[in-house]
């Protein structure tokens, strides 16, 4: 007879080691690096990356002086914006800063130059056109003269994005799970923005409009002749009117599809005073236009406070000033 020591001896051992998940490690200093990357929106990261870039092509070096940064300052004031000049400083500062550099953006030289730039140029912010709803229904003509699958996808972007008064990357970032219907229109679900980077989200509803001009049922017909049922509202189209991707269009697109519509119906003048933004603008100044109080329009377009809105409502309001003579 065997004894119990023997049986017990004889069944597999089982390693505490071997019942882990065999999973990669990842490092404290990975993860660090992650969530510090995450702090920043991409399309900041991409901006400031692009301002070291031009600011490396014309002699500049990280570190650098404050006499370095100051010649380029200087030698682009008045080709450049004088808001560009003060986003490229600040991308040079945190090329230093995330590099643990002392950044030369602080030195007193580049600051009064900065302030003797502005004294000198102005301050004064190039404003787009925005784009009303008489602008958008000409529109709507024009984009009828293209190939359907594109004419039907440009028609959806315009039409949603001055209706929701959606920013570019929040017009792109739309997924086909983002849509509820109800009976007088649909609400999209924002994830995320940008003044909303840690992804709260908010809600924006679009109501039925009539004809041509109603942005839900724009919607409806491209996701129903694309063959959206998931992902990406927006996606690529090809010169051969053909989905070439199911990833989201970039930003710089709807901006692209913007004065591309206005080309056709006013021509290259007329285009170069209109942006993405002009969507977002119009549906501001179209709003302020008819009636609707700041605290309605920034329901619809997620502004925290009327300041900025002034932009759009004060210019309204001034046309509104009864003559005193």
């Amino acid at each position: 007879m065997k004894s119990s020591r023997k049986a017990t001896a004889s069944k597999p051992v089982l390693s505490l080691v071997a019942l882990r998940p065999q999973t990669s490690q990842v490092l404290p200093s990975t993860l660090v690096a992650d969530y510090s990357a995450a702090a920043q929106s991409a399309a900041t990261t991409r901006s400031y990356d692009a301002g070291i870039q031009h600011f490396k092509l014309h002699g500049g070096t990280v570190p650098a002086t404050p006499t370095m940064v100051a010649e380029y300052l200087a030698s682009m004031a008045g080709t450049l914006a004088v808001a560009t000049l003060q986003h490229r400083l600040i991308a040079i500062h945190r090329a230093h800063t995330d590099a643990g550099l002392a950044s030369p953006a602080l030195d007193p030289l580049c600051k009064r130059l900065m302030q003797g730039i502005r004294r000198k140029h102005g301050i004064k912010q190039r404003q787009v056109k925005a784009l009303l709803k008489d602008d958008l229904l000409e529109m709507m003509v024009h984009l009828d003269q293209q190939k359907p699958m594109k004419a039907a996808r440009d028609k959806a972007v315009i039409l949603v994005g001055f209706a929701g008064a959606f920013r570019r990357s929040e017009l792109v970032g739309l997924r086909y799970e983002d849509i509820t219907e109800y009976e007088g229109g649909i609400e999209l679900l924002l994830r995320r923005s940008k003044t909303d980077q840690e992804g709260a989200g908010r809600t924006v509803f679009i109501p039925y409009a009539r004809g041509s001009r109603c942005p839900v049922k724009a919607l409806k017909n491209w996701t129903t002749l694309a063959g959206i049922d998931r992902g990406p509202l927006f996606m690529p189209i090809n010169r051969h009117d053909q989905v070439v991707s199911r990833k989201s269009l970039t930003p710089q697109s709807v901006a692209l599809i913007v004065k591309s519509s206005v080309r056709m119906m006013a021509g290259d003048d007329a285009a170069k005073n209109v942006a993405g933004h002009s969507l977002r603008a119009g549906f501001c100044t179209e709003a302020a236009m008819v009636g609707l109080q700041p605290y309605q329009i920034r329901e619809q377009t997620g502004h925290r406070s009327d300041v900025t809105l002034a932009r759009y409502i004060r210019s309204v309001g001034k046309r509104n000033v009864p003559s005193l003579l």
